[in-house]
């Protein structure tokens, strides 16, 4: 049923569940699992122009490298491929699904709710309403 499997990840905290059950789910139908990372430049926009954008933008690639290894080490069984891009999470993860012609999307959330979810938005809610293959949501455990 599944091929190709995105489990998109932004290394927070809490990600063991939404890893463990992708990495079961290509086990199941030997799959390939790909992993993303998206450097999230976009809210970056509102930073002081005195900021060091060199400086940020290796902080956050590097926290998407320690992101990619959390995944290499639970992902030993299946074959994996990893990414990592620059732009806005929601719409790099939904590009993503469509140029690699991906069967299954498995992403965390937040569970946030009320005013939260209203000023803060839901990455894992923007991609189930524009993607075009089907969205399998884990809450994450904070």
């Amino acid at each position: 049923m599944y091929d190709k499997i995105l489990l998109p990840t932004d290394g927070s905290a809490g990600m063991d569940d939404v890893i463990n059950h992708a990495v079961s789910l290509a086990e199941q139908h030997d799959a390939t699992l790909h992993a993303l990372y998206v450097v999230n430049t976009a809210s970056l926009s509102d930073l002081p122009i005195d900021s060091s954008w060199e400086g940020i933008n290796q902080a956050l690639k590097r926290e998407g490298e320690h992101a990619m290894e959390q995944i290499e080490t639970v992902a030993n069984d299946v074959e994996l491929k990893t990414s990592m891009v620059d732009g806005s999470p929601a719409k790099e993860i939904v590009n993503y699904a469509t140029e690699e012609s991906i069967d299954v999307v498995v992403m965390g959330t937040s569970g946030r709710s009320g005013v939260d979810r209203l000023l803060l938005g839901s990455v894992a809610e923007r991609v189930v309403r524009s993607s075009p293959v089907p969205v399998l949501t884990i809450r994450v455990n904070e």
